[in-house]
């Protein structure tokens, strides 16, 4: 639940909302739902990205070359999209505490250069959304093509105490879940996260339920380790690694490179999907996905770690 502030279009997100809620697989108070819906029948959607030795992007291989596990079980390959036409969701979350003011317009900028690329050169479908975070969570616009609407979200942006990084992986991938298509979020942030009601394992939860793949931007004021946050880092590039995604460590004018790698992530990802076969279906556990190339050790894939069995996905 949400409370909508005197800006057009602008809901915060508070405390009172984080705790009614409604939660992957249960309300944020541990309640249950009467009633869940199941279907003997689903398809496992993944978004796959592919790198060479090197690190530069591979798409150029063929639905033969890959082979998928569910939690050791081999499956066949029912849908296969080689830079996959699929239309996506892309939420962009930005950091807006205390610690971030310092390089706030450097990432407004580049975040508005990156949003205009996405609306203008990317699938015609794909759709952005706008999220920014201190103590609390805003979303400054949904999902939408007309890049006004993002620009508008990032005009008078002010800085405040805290910094709620989990909480808005959470509540991101909430609003994300209840969408059609491929879904990703990108975040921006110094990593440092103070005033979460949420934890990592709920962040990462949130996460898989949703189907998301996890990009981390984290702004570092230097490249030695003194004056870093390098927990956060590590604890962001966990999150990437296990949703499929990337984590970059840009100074500030490394931000646009960051940016253009990931758009060329979203132009460069393979689709793949199957019918689970000889595996446990709708129930509540986790199903670990392996996506491998058996002729391609050169290569190296780049994936989400599974899916909860109840979420029909």
């Amino acid at each position: 639940m949400g409370r909508f502030g005197n800006q057009s279009k602008i809901v915060a997100y508070t405390l009172a909302g984080l705790l009614t809620a409604g939660s992957f697989g249960g309300s944020l108070c541990g309640q249950q739902p009467d009633v869940v819906f199941r279907t003997d029948t689903r398809l496992v959607r993944m978004l796959a990205t592919v790198k060479n030795a090197s690190g530069e992007l591979v798409s150029t291989l063929s639905k033969e070359d890959f082979t998928i596990s569910d939690n050791g079980v081999s499956q066949q390959i029912a849908v296969f999209e080689r830079q996959s036409a699929q239309p996506l969701s892309i939420s962009l979350l930005l950091d807006t505490s205390w610690s971030t003011r310092k390089d706030q317009k450097i990432t407004i900028d580049s975040a508005s250069r990156f949003l205009n690329a996405l609306i203008k050169e990317g699938n015609p479908d794909n759709t952005a959304a706008l999220y920014t975070f201190n103590g609390q969570v805003t979303l400054r616009s949904t999902f939408t093509r007309d890049f006004s609407k993002l620009e508008q979200g990032l005009k008078d942006l002010d800085s405040d105490s805290g910094s709620s990084i989990y909480d808005a992986i959470y509540l991101a991938s909430r609003d994300l879940g209840r969408r059609e298509g491929p879904h990703i979020i990108v975040i921006v942030t110094d990593g440092t996260d103070t005033t979460s009601k949420k934890t990592f394992r709920d962040a990462v939860e949130a996460l898989q339920r949703a189907d998301v793949v996890f990009y981390s931007v984290v702004l570092v004021p230097v490249t030695a380790s003194a004056g870093r946050n390098t927990g956060g880092e590590h604890a962001l590039a966990t999150v990437a690694e296990l949703a499929g995604g990337r984590a970059f460590t840009p100074t500030g004018n490394q931000l646009d490179a960051s940016f253009a790698g990931i758009l060329e992530a979203f132009k460069t990802q393979y689709y793949l999907a199957y019918y689970p076969r000889g595996v446990a279906q709708g129930d509540r556990n986790y199903h670990k996905v392996k996506i491998e190339l058996p002729a391609r050790t050169d290569l190296r894939v780049s994936a989400r770690s599974g899916y909860y069995g109840d979420t029909g996905r």
